[in-house]
């Protein structure tokens, strides 16, 4: 069976490196024209278009501050300048941050609820209108494990990222049929975002203390999003899907 993005335009949130950039290269590969949405990461923006580019697929990079409704709706109307139709919006950019509770500032709050739940819902009320008067769309929201079992010192991230479950349930229920909007999950990734430099070393080899007895590849979960995105997952809504090595099963 293959998924087919034939003729589909795709925009991915921080796609310039890890996770999103995989998001953006499996779409190239199904057949989707892909944007790469970037914040002051041009140059790896770039890096992330030569490799779409490299699967035979169409990608050009833009930059907008996704957690700004002025950057985004410039974006998504420069988006529609140039294409059609915008088929596919997949909401990835995020922030992690590691501190505890009582020590993390209303600033570093604000600014990761701003960056990975604000932004998603600036990103899909800037879409569905073009997806609505179009008469189709998917929209994919990148969550995380987190959001369903919460962690210690990392407050801010799980409550965004629980956030973005439930956002993506409610506006399905409310724009089905015509647009279907689905999450992901990921368990542990092999990201910049899970290393050293990000999170303490004891949490980094708890991660690694799951069913799979390792963390996943970003490939992994671009091939999770270019199914939520194919016609093969025509029936999924408001559905989060978790590749997680058996770190959390539901």
């Amino acid at each position: 069976m293959t998924f087919s993005l034939a003729g589909k335009t795709a925009l991915v949130t921080g796609a310039a490196t890890g996770i999103g950039r995989a998001i953006g290269i499996a779409l190239g590969q199904a057949g989707a024209t892909v944007i790469v949405n970037h914040l002051g990461r041009l140059e790896q923006a770039q890096q992330t278009v030569a490799l779409i580019a490299a699967t035979g697929a169409k990608a050009w990079a833009i930059e907008a501050n996704v957690a700004d409704a002025a950057s985004v709706t410039q974006m998504v109307e420069a988006v529609l300048q140039r294409h059609d139709a915008l088929d596919i919006l997949v909401n990835n950019a995020g922030i992690l941050l590691e501190t505890p509770f009582l020590d993390t500032s209303e600033a570093e709050w604000d600014q990761v609820i701003n960056t990975d739940l604000k932004s998603v819902f600036l990103c899909c009320r800037a879409v569905l209108p073009s997806m609505l008067s179009h008469g189709s769309g998917c929209i994919i929201n990148i969550a995380s494990e987190l959001g369903y079992l919460g962690r210690a010192g990392f407050t801010a991230y799980t409550t965004a990222k629980a956030g973005v479950i439930t956002l993506t349930r409610s506006l399905a229920r409310e724009f089905a049929p015509t647009v279907r909007i689905n999450a992901i999950a990921p368990g542990p990734v092999d990201t910049a975002m899970l290393s050293l430099h990000q999170m303490s070393p004891e949490w980094v080899a708890k991660e690694s203390a799951i069913p799979m007895g390792r963390v996943g590849r970003p490939e992994e979960i671009g091939g999770t999003a270019v199914f939520l995105a194919s016609e093969q997952a025509s029936f999924y809504c408001g559905q989060t899907l978790s590749p997680n090595g058996g770190a959390l099963m539901a």
